[in-house]
């Protein structure tokens, strides 16, 4: 039986009142936290990528992963300013569907969020270390003199050994998070308005500059393939890790004032935004410059993250495709080499900010889950001083960092895209579930057309991890099936609703 130990959501409610945290952002907070939390390496990175999978057809993908998302929001949004406490899919999950689909929820949303923060550090390192390889700080040293060694540019499965500088900035992330959430908050709309800034001088100049003959053809790669990981549909499901985020909104409903009416601004506000904001620079990046994919012998974009696309890139390293900075590389290449670095140092700065809200919903999802039992009891201690949740933070700070410092950006995005689709959908179908079981439960918002709605969002999910690599679905069946070990051996025995406790 999966369906069973199914916490009643006024229970919930209770619980998270025995040990909660202190009510502290407002609606503006929590649009910047949205934004914070999507803009970041998706667009200022994996655009390169979205371009050799699919060409100019990016445009396309980029409207298939918003409208996935938007449609997820809809039902987050229901689902939040109903149950306005921390632990966003898997707490949702838990009032719903039970303990044990919550319990593969809450591990899957590990490959979102920590993945996430991990492949973010990732990015950042990339425009960090081309700085430093370019810059010449303002004629004092020659350029490159600042450059770190290659061995400790990338990890050790990127072709290097040590990513040092993503090992840093994880680092850092954590301890800023330690100290507390408002203050988090307050540096994150420094941060949101710098990349805000940025994305807007790029398009501004880019999209003037675009001219139709850089879009054709138009789909190099096609739709996809069966294999997935190709084509606008594997674009499609590389490029949504630039809208997952928004949803982190939702894990600090325990920490708004007004839930019930601030949640659901938030998360569609952000998205909005995001989404505008998206669609421009993809079409200023493909039409300004060209997107044109490498292509094998078979006349097919070749994979990225290979060898044979390395060897591809050595004589076109002016393509859109083979840069690791791809917004400040169209503004070298348009002649605006001094905005080009400004939009880089812009993306070094404001990066940071996705990282932060990334580890601040890994952390508010393990407090939760603590605090219900299903983790040690120590991951939902408080700091008496900074009011945070700081021992699960200091952990996933170390796991983050870590594993920055080894792996590359391009698998870590899809790994945790395969999480974020397992939530998104679990939540849009409990929506539903809801909506027959307690139809007459007060809801301050409501997700317009559910029965239309939601149902799409879950077959949106379903396409989207089908296109994602083999290797994004591979790591996402192993990690699930540790997870019900961990489960078996610990959660299961020691949940609070394991003798039918529900204190």
């Amino acid at each position: 039986m999966i369906f069973w130990r199914i916490k009643p959501l006024d229970q919930i409610l209770k619980t998270a009142e025995r040990k909660s945290l202190t009510r502290q952002l407002g609606p503006i907070q929590l649009t910047l936290l949205g934004i914070g939390a999507v803009i970041g390496t998706g667009i200022f990175v994996l655009t390169a990528e979205a371009a050799q999978k699919s060409g100019p057809g990016m445009i396309l993908a980029f409207i298939i992963a918003a409208i996935v998302c938007g449609l997820a929001a809809f039902a987050y949004a229901e689902l939040a300013a109903m149950i306005p406490v921390s632990g966003s899919a898997y707490t949702y999950t838990y009032g719903v569907m039970g303990e044990l689909v919550a319990w593969i929820v809450g591990w899957a949303l590990v490959l979102e969020y920590a993945i996430g923060a991990t492949a973010v550090c990732v990015g950042w390192s990339g425009y960090m270390n081309g700085l430093l390889m370019h810059t010449d700080v303002f004629g004092l040293v020659a350029p490159g003199a600042l450059a770190l060694p290659e061995y400790l540019r990338t990890g050790v499965y990127s072709g290097g050994g040590f990513n040092l500088l993503a090992f840093l900035i994880g680092i850092a992330v954590t301890w800023l998070l330690v100290i507390g959430t408002s203050k988090s908050a307050r540096v994150n709309a420094v941060l949101v308005a710098i990349k805000i800034v940025a994305l807007t001088v790029f398009v501004l100049i880019a999209v003037p500059a675009a001219k139709s003959g850089n879009l054709h053809p138009f789909l190099p790669g096609g739709w996809g393939s069966p294999m997935g990981g190709a084509g606008v549909l594997g674009a499609a499901a590389s490029i949504f890790f630039a809208y997952v985020g928004f949803d982190a909104v939702s894990t600090a409903a325990e920490e708004t004032k007004n839930p019930n009416r601030n949640i659901p601004i938030g998360l569609i506000a952000s998205l909005v935004i995001c989404t505008i904001f998206y669609l421009l620079v993809g079409y200023g990046a493909a039409g300004s410059i060209g997107a044109q994919p490498m292509l094998g012998a078979n006349g097919l974009p070749l994979d990225t993250g290979t060898s044979e696309m390395a060897a591809a890139c050595v004589n076109h390293a002016q393509s859109l495709v083979c840069s690791n900075e791809p917004l400040a590389h169209v503004m070298r290449v348009l002649g605006y080499q001094e905005i080009g670095n400004w939009i880089g140092i812009a993306a070094i700065v404001a990066l940071p900010s996705v990282i932060l809200m990334m580890m601040f919903g890994q952390t508010r999802i393990f407090f939760t889950m603590s605090r219900d039992g299903l983790l040690p009891d120590i991951f939902s201690d408080i700091h008496p001083r900074f009011h945070t949740p700081h021992v699960i933070t200091y952990a996933t700070g170390a796991v983050v960092s870590i594993c920055a410092a080894l792996f590359p950006v391009g698998k870590l995005a899809d790994t945790s895209n395969a999480g974020t689709l397992l939530a998104f959908a679990m939540v849009s179908i409990g929506v539903l579930i809801l909506r027959k079981q307690q139809p007459d439960r007060p809801r301050p918002f409501r997700t317009p057309f559910a029965w239309i709605v939601c149902p799409l969002a879950v077959l949106g999910c379903v396409l989207l991890f089908a296109n994602l690599s083999i290797v994004a679905k591979v790591v996402f069946v192993v990690w699930a099936v540790i997870g019900l070990v961990v489960y078996r051996l610990y959660g299961y025995r020691r949940s609070q609703l394991a003798n039918g406790n529900v204190a």
